[in-house]
């Protein structure tokens, strides 16, 4: 599992659309909420083969402004092989990271947080 967040500089909204237009993955689940006063969260969930893991991998993406900034997480799972080892040859790091390639010149801050 890799996860990433992402301080930037565009509205959720306008985060989670660049990601879905941005992604050659199968999007399999969205959703987004007006939360009031100018809050918002949305959620995006993609699934994609990767060959050199032999397995599906799903990215998670999740965008907000409860906390007034804009933020966006990319957690990638699910990519490695059997029960007992969780080796991917670098799947899910390269899916997580993959948002990056797209919102590149409007992320302000950058964690790797695995």
């Amino acid at each position: 599992m890799s996860k990433y967040n992402f301080k930037i500089s565009i509205t959720p909204k306008e985060a989670l659309a660049l990601v879905k237009k941005g992604q050659d993955a199968d999007l399999v689940h969205e959703e987004f909420f007006d939360l009031g006063e100018g809050k918002f969260t949305g959620t995006l969930v993609f699934e994609k083969y990767y060959l050199r893991a032999g397995n599906r991998a799903a990215l998670i993406v999740i965008a907000d402004n409860i906390k007034g900034e804009s933020t966006l997480r990319s957690i990638a799972t699910g990519s490695s092989q059997g029960m007992f080892f969780n080796f991917d040859w670098g799947a899910s790091d390269d899916f997580a990271y993959s948002v990056k390639r797209v919102l590149g010149d409007f992320i302000v801050k950058e964690e790797k947080l695995s």
